[in-house]
């Protein structure tokens, strides 16, 4: 890849930069430092939501969001550097905010109506509700495509059945991105339709799935004769893929846990600098400032590779195709600092229970940042979409293709 100059602030961006600071500054004092203790998830939700407001009512709801919708209609690096300076402090967030934020607002904008876009996002961005993704099954993991959720045509409305998994916060979402099949005489890609469910209609049953972390986060969503509105459907019969990779896409470049890099190389300086050791702290081991150096330096190049892709998606062109390699690094690279501040602390909490383990600890963060390997595609299948469509390597050997569904193995 071409060298890329460090990012810089225009005289625009640095004054936007300026003015954000002291409204962050004035209004999210309070989360300036951890908390006392650590939230409910009850408080978690409540104090997500109410930031959110904050922010909407300042107009930094969306930033880059279209105005019809609640957003401020800036340019997306406005977006980068709202996160960045956000990022500084403790914001109480849950993932599925961002859902609807960044993944629904994506599909929408480009795949669905104007009428949709607005009916949907205005109440995401004002706080008022938060999404979920209804699309992995518990036979189409990563082989996404070969999904069985049925969506079966009824006039104007299409009635649904089947079972998700992995649903991440289904339980607290108002609306879910969901893809079913329409059409199993066709070719497994070509026969998959998207849509907007709203998670409170009848015959959606949402139930929780125990957590190696002791938390359930996770849901398994079953769809018994759920009826959802043909305006509901987002883009056309038979598009679900392309919609999916929409999302996907917006996924991927979040689970590479670039978003939380930034924040835990300056909590891993903070820590080592008081880890007390024999002789000072950790921080004056010339291996501990060498490690966390070389975090700073890749998280700057996660950063600064981010911008690319950004100008890229901006300046109207598709995703590069090794648009991989951010969740590659980067959730790889989260792990490895969580296991960092496990040894700083003399692996404090690792044989703790799951029941006892709480947002802060030690173990529980590296047990979650585990998580993100896996999460919006796993480290294999990064490397093989980066070999493929990278760097033209040849495919897997795929003996489904153009295959009609309905006649695939079961």
């Amino acid at each position: 890849m071409a060298e890329t100059a460090p990012v810089v602030d225009t005289e625009e961006e640095a004054a936007f930069r300026s003015k954000l600071r002291a409204w962050l500054a004035e209004n999210a004092a309070e989360y300036a430092g951890p908390p006392p203790a650590p939230w409910s998830e009850d408080e978690l939700v409540i104090r997500a939501k109410d930031w959110q407001r904050r922010k909407a009512k300042a107009g930094y709801g969306a930033v880059s969001a279209p105005t019809s919708v609640g957003g401020a209609g800036l340019p997306a690096r406005m977006s980068v550097i709202f996160y960045e300076e956000e990022s500084r402090y403790q914001i109480p967030f849950y993932i599925g905010q961002s859902i609807g934020l960044s993944m629904g607002m994506a599909v929408l904008r480009k795949h669905g109506t104007p009428e949709q876009f607005e009916r949907f996002m205005t109440p995401t961005v004002a706080g008022d509700v938060s999404w979920c993704q209804l699309f992995s099954e518990p036979s189409a993991g990563s082989d996404l495509a070969g999904l069985r959720t049925k969506a079966v045509r009824q006039g104007d409305a299409w009635l649904v059945n089947g079972q998700k998994v992995w649903s991440s916060w289904a339980h607290r979402a108002g609306y879910a991105l969901l893809m079913a099949r329409t059409d199993p005489t066709v070719p497994k890609h070509e026969g998959l339709t998207f849509f907007v469910l709203d998670m409170a209609a009848p015959g959606v049953e949402v139930r929780p799935i125990r957590q190696i972390t002791g938390k359930s986060d996770f849901n398994e969503t079953f769809l018994t004769d759920v009826v959802v509105p043909d305006a509901c459907r987002v883009g056309a019969v038979g598009e679900g893929w392309a919609c999916a990779m929409t999302v996907l896409s917006v996924e991927r470049n979040q689970s590479s846990g670039g978003e939380h890099v930034a924040t835990w190389v300056r909590r891993l300086l903070a820590r080592a600098a008081k880890t007390p050791r024999a002789q000072g702290s950790a921080l004056d081991s010339a291996a501990v400032r060498a490690k966390l150096a070389q975090w700073h330096v890749e998280e700057q190049g996660l950063k600064h590779y981010g911008a690319r892709v950004q100008a890229t998606l901006a300046a109207g062109q598709p995703a590069p195709p090794h648009l991989g390699l951010m969740k590659l690094v980067g959730s790889a690279q989260l792990q490895q600092m969580m296991a960092f501040h496990m040894d700083l602390d003399e692996h404090q909490g690792l044989f703790g229970e799951p029941a006892e383990m709480e947002d802060d600890d030690v173990f529980y963060q590296y047990l979650w940042s585990a998580a993100l390997r896996i999460a919006g595609g796993s480290d294999e299948i990064m490397r093989n979409q980066i070999a493929e469509r990278a760097l033209g390597m040849p495919q897997d050997i795929r003996l489904d293709k153009g295959v009609p569904f309905d006649k695939l193995p079961s």
